[in-house]
């Protein structure tokens, strides 16, 4: 019965964990990453960025000043965000 309840808990734990991720990568005041920004790097920021978990700002400039450190993946799908998000601004 123990053993069930830790794998529970266990389980539930990685969820909020997950969430907590997706929520901080998913948006900031200024930027919001889609679910493929999402996929490809909610790795990267639990490696990289952790500690800066849940603060939604610092997280996305944890990443930016770790872009040589993010996996192929996320760099390719976060310059391609940055670009187009950029180009929004342009436009205004």
């Amino acid at each position: 019965m123990t053993a069930v309840f830790s794998n529970t808990v266990r389980k539930v734990s990685l969820v909020l964990a997950l969430t907590t991720c997706f929520a901080a990568v998913s948006s900031t005041a200024s930027f919001a990453f889609s679910s493929e920004a999402q996929q490809q790097c909610t790795g990267d920021a639990f490696r990289l960025c952790s500690s800066e978990i849940p603060n939604i700002p610092k997280i996305t400039a944890c990443m930016v000043k770790h872009r040589s450190d993010l996996s192929q993946g996320c760099r390719s799908v976060m310059d391609r965000e940055f670009a187009a998000q950029k180009g929004k601004l342009a436009a205004q």
